[in-house]
């Protein structure tokens, strides 16, 4: 399961950043939140301006749901998820997961699992030009030879820019 987002504790929108601290999974029939899997796994992340507008609308529509639940919300409980159901406990991974294909399939793009995004994020970083360390740390990776041969397909590419940005240095500066 994608890793619970706390509104009191780990997005600050003010600031626009994000901590990762903690994961929420389901085990033995329940809910618990746990340690990242590793240290290097722990990271405070820079949020886009746009995105942080996106938080605060999806913060106010989820105030709004907390008092129409009143009495039967349960969002203290879990620390104020950002994603959580009307009534503000965890989403079930089949949740994610149905909704996700359903926005997929509207975009007119093909199946994947929501994990891919993790791989497209860091796809479209190092496509754009973003150094390998600054992906490194946003995806918690503990090494950037992780972070670099996990996205080898993208080298070439960036191999390529490199070669071009060179050439224009070097020949377009007379």
């Amino acid at each position: 399961m994608p890793s619970p987002l706390s509104s009191g504790d780990d997005v600050d929108l003010d600031g626009a950043t994000l901590s990762v601290r903690r994961t929420l999974q389901r085990a033995g029939g329940e809910y618990r939140f746990f340690d990242t899997k590793t240290p290097r796994s722990r990271r405070t992340l820079n949020l886009a301006g746009p995105l942080v507008e996106h938080l605060h609308s999806h913060r106010s529509r989820q105030l709004e749901e907390r008092l129409a639940s009143g009495a039967i919300w349960e969002g203290e409980r879990w620390g104020d998820l950002v994603f959580a159901t009307e009534l503000g406990g965890p989403l079930s991974s089949y949740v994610v997961t149905t909704h996700f294909q359903r926005l997929l399939q509207e975009a007119g793009l093909p199946r994947m699992r929501f994990h891919d995004l993790h791989h497209a994020a860091a796809t479209v970083m190092l496509t754009l030009g973003v150094q390998a360390r600054v992906v490194m740390e946003t995806l918690g990776h503990s090494q950037i030879s992780t972070t670099l041969d996990r996205y080898s397909h993208v080298i070439p590419e960036l191999q390529r820019d490199a070669s071009e940005r060179v050439g224009a240095a070097l020949w377009d500066a007379g």
